[in-house]
């Protein structure tokens, strides 16, 4: 008889399929996205992504128990002010949304990393991530504002800082901010990867940060590209960013991949709020089992070469790890 291999020997059983498993993940490898709503009391719904909310501060400390129960060592935290104004102020005010949420998960939970996402688009009217002048976003002046508001999170106890707007110089304005306020622990994870995206869609909802006028697209990169990745990516390395992000994740798996393999820093992708809600809206119609598909996703993040992952599934993928670990 003719030999052939027989690959199927490996996959005989769930215990032996369980020994060769080349990659897996585990709640270990989430940062759960929280979206902290200045005034609120209590959580808000919200629509176009089932199953997370708008939290007040009283909520996210009950928030921030569940999760360190469900062994999640993470969150980054999105804030919606009260007020907004053309030059961003509540996102560097002492006693703004994000600046108060940090404080709140550290009294509950010091030990959980806090992360913070850097940006001006749900501060300012226009809903851009930088200042607009005469209807542009301008660069440079931008950063003098971004700054300002990495170091109001850093001092009001962020482990992390994470400038999302993608303007150029940030990280390297953001690194010499932190130095001189004497914040040299904090480390920076820069959206050093993302993309003009339509994943992004319920995000705007969520963040209430759709722009006022046109799109994103003169600052967030073209999903076309993906050898300008690896230029945005070494140019955030040069300047002192610590880790480096791809968002969104599931369509760009393969810029995931070459990041990994050209850098040594840690590489984490963001599951967006689209992808997110397409699972859900498809589970919700009984179409598909969202807990192997929300497994199989993950599972090629982590096989794409992510060393951790910001995701809206932490909590459900949390339990369903918990239910089959035990």
């Amino acid at each position: 008889m003719e030999s052939f291999a027989r690959h199927r020997r490996l996959r005989a059983s769930a215990a032996m399929r369980r020994l060769v498993q080349e990659f897996a993940w585990s709640p270990a490898d989430f940062v759960y996205p929280i979206f902290v709503q200045e005034g609120l009391q209590g959580r808000e719904p919200i629509e176009a992504m089932p199953g997370v909310d708008h939290l007040g501060l009283d909520e996210l400390r009950r928030e921030v128990v569940e999760l360190s129960e469900l062994g999640v060592p993470g969150v980054i935290l999105f804030g919606l002010p009260l007020e907004k104004d053309e030059l961003s102020s509540s996102a560097y005010a002492e006693r703004g949304v994000v600046q108060e949420a940090v404080r709140a998960v550290k009294a509950e939970n010091p030990e959980l990393v806090v992360m913070t996402d850097v940006c001006l688009c749900q501060y300012n009217p226009a809903g851009h991530c930088g200042i607009v002048r005469d209807g542009k976003i301008v660069n440079d002046e931008s950063l003098e504002y971004l700054v300002r508001t990495a170091v109001s999170h850093a001092q009001a106890g962020a482990d992390v800082v994470a400038p999302s707007d993608m303007m150029d110089g940030r990280v390297a304005a953001i690194r010499r901010g932190l130095d001189e306020a004497g914040l040299t622990h904090v480390a920076i994870l820069s959206y050093a990867v993302k993309y003009a995206s339509a994943f992004y869609g319920p995000f705007r909802e969520a963040a209430h940060s759709a722009p006022a006028f046109g799109d994103r697209r003169t600052y967030q990169m073209d999903a076309a590209n993906a050898r300008e990745a690896m230029r945005e990516a070494a140019a955030d390395v040069e300047q002192g960013a610590d880790m480096l992000m791809v968002k969104p994740a599931l369509a760009f798996l393969d810029v995931i991949r070459q990041l990994r393999q050209r850098f040594d820093h840690p590489v984490a992708t963001y599951n967006v709020s689209g992808e997110y809600s397409m699972v859900k809206a498809a589970a919700l119609r009984g179409w598909i089992d969202e807990r192997a598909v929300v497994s199989e996703m993950l599972t090629a993040f982590k096989r794409a070469g992510a060393d951790f992952i910001l995701t809206y599934h932490a909590k459900d993928a949390a339990r369903w790890w918990r239910e089959e670990h035990r």
